[in-house]
């Protein structure tokens, strides 16, 4: 019973989105046309500008729906870079906890009764170097935010390693989105923000940290090899 309140709540905010057509407001135009009234209520109500920013980044990303890189350019443009980022990672990494929640409490108990046996020694290579893998994930840009989250949720990893994982690991992403939030008016497609030399820096990241995973499994099989 309890799954099906959940996977309901879920596919109901998930309809919500597209019934009423939320992708539409969701654009840079947007942004643009209304920047003076947020630039307004930003500086009349900083608070709450603050906590509605969160919350609404949270509720993107819990559902997994479009528009993450659009809130963070937004959080720059409101908040300033530093601050920006900082709002953005706390809504994202708070979102992407509860997909992971999600999938976690939804399809957890029946891909291990189905593919259980066919999984394990990947589950268990993944439990123990979680935090590595999902560092890597979150750097190079190839992954979406939202599959990550939810596969995530179908391993054994922890979810203190995920959350801190997620935090650490979007850190740069959502500088250079925040960064360039203050910049809004020269900006007409997000992908302008992510150049091939971003992307590539990126992508670099997530082999650089990917690096000490790799080197302790290599070294554990040549320390289990007989001599």
């Amino acid at each position: 019973m309890g799954k099906a309140i959940v996977a309901l709540c879920l596919l109901a905010g998930v309809a919500a989105f597209f019934l009423f057509d939320v992708n539409s407001y969701l654009s840079l135009d947007t942004i643009k046309t209304n920047r003076d009234r947020l630039l307004a209520y930003t500086g009349e109500h900083s608070l709450s500008a603050v906590l509605i920013f969160i919350l609404l980044y949270i509720v993107q990303a819990a559902l997994s729906l479009p528009g993450s890189g659009l809130f963070t350019l937004t959080g720059g443009f409101l908040f300033g870079t530093v601050a920006g980022a900082l709002y953005a990672n706390i809504g994202a990494t708070g979102g992407a906890t509860l997909a992971f929640l999600s999938a976690r409490y939804l399809f957890h108990d029946w891909v291990e009764a189905r593919w259980g046996r066919r999984l394990g020694a990947f589950q268990r290579g993944f439990a123990h170097n979680a935090f590595g893998y999902l560092i890597s994930l979150r750097l190079m840009p190839i992954f979406p935010f939202f599959i990550i989250n939810l596969l995530s949720g179908l391993t054994k990893a922890r979810l203190g390693t995920f959350a801190a994982a997620t935090s650490l690991g979007i850190i740069p992403g959502s500088l250079v989105y925040a960064y360039a939030g203050r910049q809004l008016g020269t900006i007409n497609l997000l992908r302008d923000i992510a150049s091939p030399g971003v992307l590539a820096a990126f992508t670099l990241l997530g082999l650089l940290a990917l690096a000490p995973t790799v080197y302790r499994a290599i070294s554990g099989k040549r320390n289990a090899a007989p001599s």
